[in-house]
């Protein structure tokens, strides 16, 4: 009943979104794939053809369709875009160095969206969102909290993952290719919990970096990494 009252306020041309989204999603629809015209649409949800035509123009404008003059409208190739900060499974990272990576998981669940994160994701407030706090071992020394929140209409089967043998990075990046991300960095004192799970001192200093990644014409997570600012530092190279 909860989660068909808060279907039920999604504003329809978003309803349509999510309907197409899904079905790309889903693979019924790939690249190159044409899909229907407005007018099916106009009769499949039985709503008005300006209001079909917001959600069509939206996920055009998000690159996710394309439209061909005289022809249709086609899902669009992936569009990829690069950061300074490469979005990279920690895993990898920590075995490069040659290393052993090991993960705890503390938290995996599903919550409502709070204002903040409605606003951050594009949701209605109170939508579902998936939620996992996750520490990272590199030789057994905890190195990252990754506290991270998930859209599920990008990775529905979040909640079902083994996240002792793959990375939520890993597992996105297969659900849901990036098109792209945002990111800040920061140095932050550590609130208890993450002192606790980083085995430093209450108030120690952190490099945080938040991450926000865009896929499947929408945001896909929503992520806080904590890192120990004895221990880490950021490195990256441009060109």
């Amino acid at each position: 009943m909860e989660q068909q009252i808060a279907q039920d306020t999604t504003p329809i041309f978003q309803r349509i979104k999510d309907y197409l989204l899904g079905e790309i999603a889903a693979g019924r629809w790939k690249e190159g794939d044409v899909v229907p015209s407005e007018q099916a649409l106009v009769r499949q949800f039985g709503v008005s053809r300006m209001t079909v035509n917001r959600a069509v123009r939206e996920l055009t404008a998000e690159q996710v369709l394309t439209r061909r003059q005289g022809s249709g409208t086609y899902v669009a190739p992936q569009k990829y875009q690069a950061t300074l900060v490469e979005i990279r499974s920690i895993a990898d990272e920590i075995r490069a160095r040659g290393h052993r990576h090991r993960s705890g998981l503390h938290l995996l669940e599903q919550a409502r969206a709070s204002e903040l994160l409605a606003l951050q994701f594009g949701l209605a407030h109170g939508q579902p969102l998936f939620h996992s706090v996750i520490v990272h071992f590199e030789n057994e020394v905890p190195i990252q909290v990754e506290d991270r929140w998930v859209n599920p209409a990008c990775a529905p089967d979040y909640l079902a993952e083994d996240f002792s043998a793959i990375t939520p990075n890993e597992h996105l990046m297969k659900a849901a290719p990036l098109q792209s991300a945002s990111y800040s960095i920061e140095a932050l004192p550590a609130p208890r919990d993450i002192a606790t799970m980083l085995a430093i001192g209450p108030r120690q200093c952190c490099l945080v970096l938040k991450r926000k990644t865009h896929a499947l014409g929408q945001i896909a997570s929503v992520v806080t990494m904590w890192h120990p600012g004895q221990l880490y530092q950021f490195t990256g190279k441009v060109g």
